[in-house]
C-alpha cells in the first residue's frame, strides 16, 4: 500500500511502471499513469484486515492527502483490496468514500 502510494507521489513514468506491476491484470487500467497534477502531501494507513505472512488476501482503508493544480488540499479515503499473486502483494480494487 505505502509504495502505491510513493508511486502516486512520485508520478510520471516511474512512478506508472511500479502501479502497472502493483495492480491485479484483471482490474488494471490500460494506462495507469497518475495525475501530475496533484502533489501528494501524506498517507495515514487507517485500518488493515488480514494481509499476514499466511493470508492470500488483505484489505487496507486509508487516507491519502493531495494539493491540487490550484494549491487547494483535498484529500482521498479508500478501501482497498489486496491479493497475494505470485508471491507478490496487487491491488485488486477499492470503494472511495468522497
Amino acid at each position: 500500500m505505502r509504495s502505491r502510494y510513493a508511486a502516486y507521489a512520485v508520478g510520471g513514468l516511474v512512478g506508472a511502471d511500479h502501479l502497472f506491476r502493483t495492480w491485479h491484470p484483471r482490474t488494471r487500467p490500460d494506462d495507469p499513469t497518475p495525475d501530475d497534477g496533484l502533489t501528494w502531501t501524506g498517507l495515514t494507513v487507517e485500518a488493515t484486515e488480514a494481509g499476514g505472512e499466511a493470508d492470500t488476501t488483505g484489505v487496507v482503508t486509508f487516507t491519502a492527502r493531495y494539493s491540487d493544480a490550484a494549491g487547494e488540499p483535498g484529500a482521498l479515503r479508500e478501501r482497498s483490496r489486496f491479493t497475494r499473486r505470485a508471491g507478490r502483494w496487487v491491488y485488486v480494487d477499492g470503494d472511495v468514500d468522497a
